[in-house]
């Protein structure tokens, strides 16, 4: 399934987002201010994951994408790098397991060539062994990026066209089905941890129309309570879509309260 951009046609609204991507900013300078190796933050931060994950499943989001590592992390520290993508694996090994078992999909998006066989395997697994849970889907943006997301989808249209030997019509519906998330909707709720008030490079395409939120707290303090404020947060804002106010006075009765 393909959705369509919230440009061409206005997504259904509800208290509660249906998707929320998440960068998971902070773990260093959590690490750091604990004088602790920078390392021992993005340890912690898998817990922190865990956490919105589960939040999430209980609060009926149906979406939950993170920004892992980016196209751009690779210009770090090689020991650090080194320490993430471990740190990956034993992630993937723990955790398939528990995700599966509560009805989790797990889906790895970004130019995963340049990860090493194991890795790609691991995916691969995970991928498979979880493709038909239906509760979350939780996205793993790996050595991704927004560029890189809109170029290979510019890529595919052109390969498109040369195999149809004619210039195939480009629409935002046409395009969109080429992204690496075409299937799942538009993130409703983009969620920065970590004080930054930037996208960098995350979900270029998809994000805009989605509402931010921005906060000092670094991903490891991250917990359910504090995804609980940002949601609160989400379910106060007016998402007119180009729209007016007063066109949305009839449908605010229809909008879905937050859960007790």
């Amino acid at each position: 399934m393909t959705y369509t951009s919230s440009t061409v046609r206005v997504p259904d609204v509800a208290a509660v987002p249906r998707h929320i991507a998440i960068i998971m900013d902070g773990n260093g300078r959590w690490a750091t201010q604990r004088r602790l190796p920078r390392v021992a933050g993005h340890t912690r931060g898998v817990d922190a994951v865990r956490a919105a994950v589960e939040a999430c499943a209980r609060q009926g989001v149906e979406y939950l994408t993170l920004f892992a590592f980016s196209s751009e992390n690779w210009r770090r520290p090689n020991e650090e790098v080194s320490f993430l993508m471990r740190l990956f694996v034993t992630a993937l090994e723990r955790e398939i397991g528990k995700l599966h078992a509560n009805g989790i999909r797990l889906r790895v998006v970004g130019d995963l060539a340049r990860f090493d066989t194991r890795i790609r395997d691991l995916i691969k697994r995970a991928e498979t062994k979880t493709a038909r849970n239906t509760r979350l889907t939780l996205t793993i943006a790996a050595n991704y990026g927004g560029r890189w997301d809109i170029m290979q989808a510019t890529r595919k249209l052109a390969e498109q066209s040369a195999l149809a030997g004619k210039a195939v019509e480009v629409t935002e519906d046409s395009f969109a089905e080429h992204l690496s998330m075409a299937y799942a909707p538009e993130p409703d709720l983009f969620i920065r941890t970590g004080g930054e008030r930037r996208v960098s490079n995350f979900l270029l395409w998809q994000l805009a129309y989605t509402e931010f939120y921005f906060t000092d707290t670094f991903w490891p303090d991250f917990d359910a309570d504090a995804l609980g404020h940002a949601i609160a947060s989400y379910a106060e804002r007016e998402r007119r879509f180009g729209r007016t106010s007063a066109q949305l006075e009839p449908q605010s009765q229809n909008v879905d309260s937050l859960p007790c």
